[in-house]
């Protein structure tokens, strides 16, 4: 398993590329930081994209076409892969709450 961060300049198109790559992932979100602990806020539903705005800096993972979490001021996205592939992105948002998503299947994507 190996991990690398993806650069802040990329975020955009990395987000529509893998949004347009991804297809209908389940997947599982977990916000942990020191204030709240470790709660989970989505466990298992169909990602629909990610995108990156970068005019207000903010990071949207949009689920089930119902829910859309929000992840503002967004500091670092790192990626974590098998041979298989994606398993998880953690963004670590303005306040230092890591945002962990995991892909129940992994996702080939090459390198930014």
């Amino acid at each position: 398993m190996s991990s690398y961060e993806v650069e802040k300049e990329h975020w955009e198109r990395y987000f529509d590329n893998f949004s347009r790559v991804a297809g209908t992932q389940l997947v599982e979100l977990e916000v942990a930081g020191l204030d709240l602990g470790d709660q989970v806020e989505a466990e298992w539903l169909p990602l629909t994209g990610i995108s990156y705005d970068p005019k207000d800096d903010v990071l949207a993972v949009q689920l089930d076409d119902t829910l859309e979490h929000m992840i503002r001021s967004p500091r670092s996205v790192s990626v974590e892969e098998t041979a298989d592939g994606m398993r998880a992105l953690e963004v670590v948002d303005g306040d230092g709450r890591q945002q962990i998503i995991r892909l129940r299947a992994p996702l080939a994507l090459p390198r930014p």
